[in-house]
């Protein structure tokens, strides 16, 4: 098991025209980069039945309208006030012992393998932020496209800027695959790196 921490920020409830699919809610979370956050079905869609095509289809037309529609602030650097991408869940946001399901698509339609840790400790600000759930209860969180589970629960309330915002302690399995060595040559003129411009 592999656990890291992070502190996580939310803004709720923001009302979205998104081409296709109407008016949806969304949340915007914080957790190392910016997400929307929605239940799938509010697209027609299940987070775990329906086809991951059209699941990606949905999220990232989320994200163009968040991105058209909304301006982010980040409260250290503005070069991070931008939304990474769409996290469709299942809805189950209250606590529960059981699992909730989600799927994270980022970056140029990309889904990621696993719940996703930045996604995972922004969707616990969230239900922490929404008296879904207290500091100290863990949550479990699988992906929709690989079953594979992270859990997480916030364990300190603190401040982001002017945010409030929760430290979100993140755990999950993690395996090697591969290892790497570098070598460096006394004759390599380039042996400390370069900058371009």
């Amino acid at each position: 098991m592999r656990s890291w921490n992070a502190a996580g920020t939310v803004r709720a409830y923001l009302a979205v025209d998104v081409p296709g699919h109407g008016k949806v809610v969304v949340d915007i979370g914080y957790g190392g980069t910016f997400y929307a956050f929605l239940s799938a079905e509010q697209l027609g869609l299940d987070v775990c039945s329906s086809k991951t095509r059209d699941l990606v289809s949905a999220a990232s037309a989320v994200t163009e309208a968040v991105k058209k529609q909304f301006k982010l602030h980040h409260p250290e650097s503005e070069d991070l006030a931008f939304l990474y991408g769409t996290i469709l869940t299942d809805g189950k946001d209250a606590f529960s012992e059981e699992p909730t399901t989600n799927i994270c698509v980022f970056a140029d339609e990309q889904v990621d393998r696993s719940p996703t840790g930045s996604g995972v400790t922004a969707r616990i600000a969230l239900q922490h932020h929404k008296g879904l759930i207290q500091l100290e209860q863990s949550r479990t969180f699988r992906s929709s496209t690989t079953g594979s589970l992270f859990t997480g629960k916030a364990v300190k309330e603190a401040k982001f800027g002017n945010y409030n915002a929760v430290i979100v302690e993140v755990s999950g399995e993690a395996f090697y695959t591969g290892t790497a060595t570098f070598t460096v040559e006394e004759e390599d003129p380039l042996k400390h790196g370069f900058f371009l411009k």
